[in-house]
């Protein structure tokens, strides 16, 4: 068991997997045909969560190049809807959004789509500059911009997974993940890059109320 620097024991404990041979992943990303190697980071969270069902309707935010939703489209027949600020290449069974998730716009076209949004996932990251607080406080604000985003769009009972990165503010957002699901977990993929500090919040069960400090 391994825990986030700062958290105490029980709150936010990350349960890893094996890094060994992460390149593996990029080069079975290739043969497999999916556009990145994240698609096994889905792959992975699935498997020790079941976040999806097979009827689900998904979100995946931050979606290009459209690995996660290659990934989704085989673990649900139902509808998914890939948002990102570029364009994203079709994939049969799938349908995009080219905008910015954290508009209005955007969330009422997520509602004229869907009916009912069973599970929002987001994988995205922002641009880098090297620095790492400034960049790890701005994968933080990301994140809860996509927490924001599902806890207006799910369905009571709802999942989310999300990525980010440890560091001081990483328990502020991981609270408010537990302030509107029922269980929240922290998550390390076996198929992240060795090294990264990269971390996935997984929230199941939405409380169906908005709570936000």
């Amino acid at each position: 068991m391994w825990f986030l620097p700062g958290l105490p024991a029980g709150q936010g404990n990350i349960l890893m997997g094996s890094q060994w041979g992460a390149d593996k992943y990029y080069k079975k990303s290739v043969s497999e045909g999916y556009r990145s190697r994240a698609a096994y980071k889905l792959r992975d969270i699935q498997n020790r969560f079941n976040i999806i069902r097979n009827d689900d309707n998904v979100i995946d935010l931050g979606a290009a190049p459209g690995s996660w939703m290659q990934v989704l489209r085989e673990l649900t027949e139902g509808e998914i809807v890939g948002i990102d600020l570029n364009p994203i290449a079709s994939i049969e069974g799938t349908r995009t959004i080219t905008g910015d998730f954290t508009t209005d716009v955007v969330q009422e076209k997520v509602r004229a789509m869907l009916h009912e949004v069973n599970v929002v996932v987001c994988d995205a990251s922002p641009k880098l500059s090297g620095q790492k607080s400034y960049d790890q406080a701005r994968a933080v604000a990301l994140s809860e911009e996509a927490l924001f985003f599902a806890i207006k769009v799910l369905k009571p009972g709802g999942n989310f997974a999300v990525k980010s990165f440890q560091g001081e503010m990483f328990n502020e957002l991981l609270e408010l993940a537990r302030e509107n699901f029922y269980s929240v977990k922290v998550y390390r993929s076996r198929a992240a890059r060795r090294g990264s500090s990269e971390a996935y919040i997984i929230a199941k069960n939405f409380k169906g109320t908005t709570h936000v400090a």
